[in-house]
C-alpha cells in the first residue's frame, strides 16, 4: 500500500509541474493573439496599467477553457514520456503494477478538472466575458490622449481648435500658437494668435493650463442677417503680453457603459438562460409557421369568391351575345375588359402571396441560425469540459508507446491532435450553424473519434505496442521483403 502512495505522489509531481507551465504558456500565447486584435484600437489612448490589467485578467479566463485540454494532453505526454524514457515505467510494470493503475491518481486530476471546467464555462466565463467585451467597448470609444502635433489643428478638447507651429522638447514649451473658439456655435469668428506659450495638466489631470504670451485675440458679432463674413457688426480685437486658458479635458476620461447592455449576448450567458432563449425562439417559430394559413386565407378567397362572380359573369354575358346571334360591340369590350381584371386581379394576388411566403421563409432562416449559433455556444460548454478526458486518454498511452520526454516529440505530438481537435470542433460549430447535422451529433463528433482514436493508443500501450518505434518499421519490412524473395 506505502509502494502505490508512493508511486502516485511520483506521479503526480511529474504531472504538475509540465501542467502548470503548459496551462501558463498557452494562456499567454492565446492571450497575445487576442490583444494583438485590439491593440491598435487601445495604443495611444493614455490607459493606466489597471486598464490593461483587468482586460488582461478577463479575457484569461475566457481562454482558459481552450488552454487547460491542451495542458492536459502536453503535461500527460511529457509525464508518461519521461517515465518510459528513464525505464521507470518498465520498472513499475516489472513489479506487477498495470499502466492503467499507474494513470489512476492523473485520471482523478482530470476528472475533477472536467467538473471545475464545466461550472467554470457555465458561470465564471460568461461574467468574464461580459466585463471584458463591456470593458473593451467602453476603451473603444475613449478619446486619444492629448497630443498636440506642430502644423496639425487639433480637435480632440470640444469646441476648440488648436493649431501650433513648434513643440520644444521638454514637452510644455510652444511656439506659434493658432486657437478658434467654436463654444458659442458662431463658426471661426473667435481667434486667439500667440507669439509662444506654455502648457501643463494639473488638479489630476482634469485640466489643461495654457499660458499664452505677446498675442492678439479677434472677435466678429454678426450682423442682423447672420452673414458676419459679409458685412459684421462689429468687430473686436484685444492685445495681451501674457493670458492663461483652463480647458477641460473631462471628454478624455473613461465612460463606463451599463453591463445590462451586453447581457443579451450569447456569451455572457449560461446553459440555463440558453436553453430558455432557444426554447422561446423555437416556440415562436412553430407558432409564425402555425399563423401562415390563417394569414394567407384573404388571399385565397378573394381569389376564389370575387373573381369567381366575375368569370360567372363574363360568361352569361357570352351566352346571351349567342343567343341574340347578335355580336355587340359594347358587350365584346366588356367581355375583353372584364378578362383583363381577372387576369390583373390573379396576378397581384400571386404576387402578394409570394412576397408574403418569401419573407416568412427569410424570417423563419434567420431565427433558425440564431437557435443554432445558441446550440453551439450551449453545447462548447460540455464538449470543452470532456476535452480533458479525451485528450487525456491520448496523451498519456501515447507517452507511454513513444517513450520520449521533455519538449521535443511532446510538443510536435501535442500540435498534431490539437489541430485536429481544433478542426473537428470548428467543423462541428459549422455544421451546427448551417443545419447539416442536429446540434448533439455536430457538436460531439469531434470528441467522438478522438475518444475512439485514445481507445486504440490505449489498448496499445497496455500491450507494449511498439508502433511508433521506427525499429518496429524496419522488422516489418525485411519480413515483408524476405516472403517477397520466397516467392
Amino acid at each position: 500500500m506505502k509502494i502505490l502512495k508512493r508511486l502516485d505522489i511520483l506521479v503526480l509531481k511529474a504531472f504538475f509541474g509540465p501542467f502548470v507551465l503548459t496551462v501558463v504558456v498557452v494562456t499567454f500565447i492565446f492571450l497575445t493573439q487576442t490583444i494583438l486584435k485590439y491593440i491598435d484600437e487601445l495604443v495611444g489612448k493614455g490607459l493606466g496599467f489597471m486598464n490593461y490589467a483587468e482586460l488582461i485578467m478577463y479575457f484569461s479566463m475566457n481562454i482558459l477553457p481552450i488552454a487547460l485540454p491542451l495542458a492536459i494532453l502536453l503535461s500527460s505526454l511529457m509525464t508518461f514520456g519521461n517515465l518510459g524514457e528513464f525505464n521507470e515505467l518498465t520498472a513499475i510494470k516489472s513489479s506487477g503494477i498495470s499502466l492503467l493503475r499507474v494513470m489512476v491518481p492523473i485520471s482523478i486530476w482530470v476528472l475533477g478538472c472536467t467538473i471545475s471546467l464545466f461550472y467554470f464555462n457555465n458561470y465564471v466565463v460568461p461574467w468574464a466575458n461580459l466585463k471584458a467585451y463591456s470593458l473593451l467597448y467602453d476603451l473603444r470609444q475613449k478619446k486619444p490622449s492629448l497630443d498636440l502635433k506642430p502644423g496639425v489643428f487639433y480637435n480632440g478638447i470640444p469646441g476648440y481648435s488648436i493649431k501650433i507651429v513648434q513643440k520644444f522638447d521638454n514637452d510644455t514649451s510652444i511656439k506659434g500658437v493658432i486657437i478658434y473658439d467654436h463654444t458659442q456655435g458662431r463658426g471661426n469668428t473667435d481667434v486667439i494668435i500667440a507669439d509662444s506659450g506654455s502648457m501643463y495638466l494639473f488638479n489630476n489631470k482634469q485640466y489643461l493650463a495654457l499660458e499664452l504670451f505677446h498675442g492678439n485675440s479677434y472677435s466678429e458679432f454678426r450682423s442682423e442677417n447672420g452673414m458676419s463674413y459679409i458685412a459684421p457688426k462689429e468687430f473686436m480685437r484685444n492685445q495681451f503680453d501674457k493670458t492663461k486658458i483652463i480647458f477641460n479635458l473631462a471628454s478624455f476620461d473613461l465612460n463606463r457603459t451599463r453591463e445590462e447592455l451586453f447581457t443579451g449576448s450569447r456569451q455572457m450567458m449560461p446553459v440555463r438562460e440558453l436553453q430558455h432563449h432557444i426554447d422561446s425562439v423555437t416556440t415562436e417559430v412553430v407558432k409564425m409557421n402555425g399563423q401562415t394559413t390563417s394569414m394567407l386565407q384573404p388571399f385565397y378567397y378573394y381569389s376564389t369568391v370575387r373573381i369567381g362572380d366575375s368569370v360567372n359573369a363574363l360568361k352569361r354575358k357570352v351566352d346571351y351575345a349567342k343567343l341574340s346571334k347578335v355580336v355587340r360591340l359594347d358587350i365584346l369590350l366588356d367581355t375583353v375588359k372584364s378578362g383583363k381584371d381577372v387576369a390583373t386581379r390573379a396576378t397581384n394576388q400571386a404576387r402578394s402571396i409570394k412576397t408574403y411566403i418569401q419573407g416568412n421563409l427569410e424570417r423563419d432562416l434567420r431565427m433558425r441560425k440564431e437557435v443554432n449559433e445558441f446550440q453551439v455556444t450551449k453545447y462548447q460548454k460540455y464538449t470543452q469540459a470532456v476535452a480533458c478526458i479525451v485528450l487525456f486518454l491520448i496523451g498519456a498511452p501515447l507517452g507511454a508507446i513513444i517513450k520520449k520526454g521533455g519538449l521535443g516529440v511532446p510538443v510536435l505530438i501535442c500540435i498534431i491532435f490539437f489541430i485536429f481537435y481544433y478542426v473537428f470542433s470548428l467543423t462541428g460549430e459549422k455544421w451546427t450553424k448551417e443545419g447539416v447535422f442536429h446540434p448533439y451529433f455536430a457538436m460531439w463528433f469531434g470528441n467522438a473519434i478522438l475518444f475512439l482514436v485514445g481507445l486504440f493508443f490505449m489498448r496499445q500501450a497496455k500491450n507494449d505496442s511498439r508502433i511508433l518505434e521506427s525499429d518496429f518499421y524496419l522488422i516489418v519490412w525485411d519480413k515483408f521483403i524476405k516472403i517477397f524473395k520466397k516467392k
